[in-house]
């Protein structure tokens, strides 16, 4: 078991949060005294605060500035996808 306290700001993590989750991508975004600003990226982009305590079941890797780079090459051309424009 990890907890977010491992975790560094502004760097991708892909991590399982609980045993049997799925993996998700995730970045700290702020950090304080007790707590972090996370965001989640799945299907969605979400955001929240975590305690450093709280729990990590696996963080499998900290992705490369390379990977990252890819990533969202495909994460937020994929997200336009979803949204047609009106010709009106």
């Amino acid at each position: 078991m990890y907890s977010y306290a491992l975790l560094e700001p502004e760097c991708y993590y892909l991590v399982q949060e609980k045993e049997n989750d799925i993996l998700t991508l995730l970045q700290v975004k702020v950090e304080t005294d007790s707590s972090m600003y996370v965001l989640k990226f799945k299907e969605k982009e979400t955001s929240e605060w975590k305690r450093k305590t709280d729990s990590i079941h696996d963080i499998l890797e900290l992705l490369s500035d390379d990977a990252v780079k890819k990533w969202k090459e495909i994460y937020y051309n994929n997200e336009d996808a979803y949204y047609e424009e009106d010709d009106e």
